[in-house]
């Protein structure tokens, strides 16, 4: 089995605690399959009653923003006729 990439153990800060004392309880919990029970609680029905969306990750129509061919200001037909 491969290294996994990253920095060693032995370079967890110290306020961590012993870094063979976290490996022996990472390895402990990941052979008990925590990681994976922890995902699927975390990852399992989603709670909608709240909804946020990042307005970054929104793609706009090119015609919304103003483009060629978009977005025209127009005078409505009531005005246009008067």
């Amino acid at each position: 089995m491969d290294r996994p990439h990253g920095p060693p153990w032995r370079d967890l800060p110290d306020y961590f605690g012993k870094w063979f004392s976290v490996w022996k309880r990472f390895r402990r919990w990941a052979l008990k399959g925590v990681f994976e029970k922890i995902f699927e609680t975390l990852s399992g029905e989603p709670d909608l009653e709240y909804a946020l969306i990042d307005g970054t990750i929104v793609k706009v129509h090119r015609h919304a923003t103003g483009a060629k061919g978009g977005l025209a200001i127009r005078p409505s037909a009531n005005r246009a006729g008067a």
